[in-house]
């Protein structure tokens, strides 16, 4: 795959939805608001150079059950008395 490469708002939408991600829920995994993916996914924003490569990360951490799986949730911790 080609990283350098902007990424259309066609490939966005499809890489989103194949993930199952909602729009806001790549927006919390990428620290950004939401209407910026709705931005880039209707073309009225350019795509960052970078998001083809952030996706690629995205997709990693969701494969090893990292931080960054679907809703962005975190593992609950024990409180010791």
């Amino acid at each position: 795959m080609d990283y350098s490469r902007i990424m259309t708002p066609q490939e966005l939408k499809k890489w989103r939805e194949k993930n199952g991600y909602s729009q806001s829920q790549l927006a919390k995994a990428l620290g950004v608001i939401t209407i910026s993916v709705s931005r880039w996914e209707r073309g009225v924003r350019q795509i960052p150079s970078f998001l083809r490569l952030a996706l690629f990360g995205i997709e990693c951490k969701s494969k090893k059950g990292g931080e960054f799986t679907k809703g962005v949730k975190t593992k609950k911790r024990e409180v010791k008395k």
